[in-house]
């Protein structure tokens, strides 16, 4: 299983107890997906960056869980058709590379520099020098 983060933007306009209803019902297929929560926090309400429909506040959530890939599929969807959120986004967590035995990512104390041609990104395509 993968860990998993998955941020919720809800109506602020809800009650306390739709809020609390709603995230229940996405715990709860997260755990009915086979997957096991870690940690759920409540970050509170904030601006938005831009005014969605009608509003310019959200009340965010973070949802820490280990799911399969194919239980987060099933709850995108479900996400997708919630009334009560505004935005979500699930994104991956990498686990810290020192969790990671020795044997997984060889020696961390001596890193090499790559072999090869070094490239100025200052003068890529994304980055032209500047023409005098």
């Amino acid at each position: 299983m993968r860990r998993y983060e998955l941020m919720l933007v809800l109506r602020p306009d809800l009650a306390e107890d739709r809020v609390q209803a709603t995230l229940d019902r996405i715990t709860r297929s997260i755990s009915a997906a086979d997957g096991e929560l870690v940690k759920v926090s409540p970050w509170g309400r904030r601006r938005l960056a831009y005014q969605i429909g009608a509003y310019r506040e959200g009340s965010y959530y973070i949802v820490l869980f280990d799911a399969p890939p194919a239980a987060v599929e099933e709850l995108e969807r479900g996400l997708r058709i919630t009334e009560e959120l505004l935005r979500f986004l699930v994104t991956r967590v990498e686990r810290p590379a020192a969790r990671r035995s020795e044997t997984e990512t060889g020696p961390s104390e001596e890193e090499e520099e790559p072999q090869g041609e070094f490239i100025d990104e200052s003068e890529s395509e994304a980055a032209p020098a500047a023409i005098d």
